[in-house]
């Protein structure tokens, strides 16, 4: 009995060597400037950046494979203070770029061709003929995107269409990722002017399934300055490139181009034009 007991005794101790020899010898050195770093990132762990969470891209920060400004939600802030734990001079600091739904057909405004009565997400619902909305290319409403964004900036209005709060969105793109649809886009927090509609529908099909649908009737295109804004398959697309003058808004007969309150509310529709 003794002597099981002093063998055993002596396995568990050889045992223990081998683990704490195996542990010096494959032990992964880390360097301390990662998790400084991770300190200064958000730790909203939302993968924008493309990396699983905050502590990868801060690893690949400090060894040289990522840049100092490449999370987009902690913006030029996070930048500069990596910047100074890098020892390098950040004097970026880019147009920030906040989501926008690119539809204004609401329950109000946009035709549905069937009731639907299923599970409560835009995925499922868009399964069904590509879902309950007369238009195709139009905001399903049911939260999908709401759900997906990690900042809470996305709410579902009680007319059945997602507006996002410009305040609080980071321009992760989840919202982006999990729209089926793919209507909603990032754009410049300063741009103002903007075209809510991604039907490629013909102006009369258009305008039969939504009374704020972009007809193609190209009176933006004339208005607004040289190339600011161009067709794509009957829709008229902005160059955010461009300044655009809220008059333009104007001359839409359908109401759909829609200016905002300030140039950093891309969330906040005050005006439009329309019939």
């Amino acid at each position: 009995m003794l002597t099981a007991v002093i063998a055993l005794a002596g396995l568990g101790l050889l045992g223990s060597l081998g683990l704490a020899i195996a542990a010096r010898v494959f032990a992964v050195e880390t360097d301390p400037r990662a998790e400084e770093i991770e300190e200064v990132l958000p730790g909203a762990n939302c993968g924008a950046c493309g990396k699983p969470g905050c502590f990868d891209l801060a690893r690949e920060i400090a060894r040289g494979n990522a840049d100092i400004d490449a999370c987009p939600v902690g913006g030029e802030k996070a930048a500069k203070a990596i910047g100074k734990i890098m020892g390098i001079d950040f004097s970026g600091g880019g147009e920030r770029y906040v989501a926008l739904v690119l539809c204004a057909g609401d329950n109000k405004e946009a035709l549905k061709k069937y009731q639907y009565n299923g599970i409560y997400d835009c995925v499922s619902v868009d399964m069904f003929f590509g879902g309950d909305k007369a238009c195709s290319y139009g905001c399903l409403g049911l939260g999908t995107c709401a759900g997906a964004c990690p900042f809470g900036a996305i709410d579902i209005l009680p007319e059945g269409i997602a507006k996002v709060d410009s305040d609080k969105c980071t321009g992760c793109g989840k919202c982006i990722e999990a729209c089926p649809k793919g209507i909603i886009k990032l754009v410049p927090a300063g741009r103002n002017v903007h075209i809510l509609c991604s039907s490629h529908d013909k102006g009369a099909a258009a305008k039969k399934k939504c009374r704020v649908a972009c007809i193609g009737c190209q009176k933006c295109v004339k208005a607004a300055p040289e190339g600011a804004i161009h067709m794509d398959d009957f829709l008229a697309v902005i160059n955010y490139d461009a300044e655009i003058p809220e008059s333009v808004a104007g001359e839409c007969p359908m109401g759909t181009i829609k200016v905002f309150k300030t140039e950093d509310s891309a969330g906040q529709e005050t005006a439009g034009g329309g019939s």
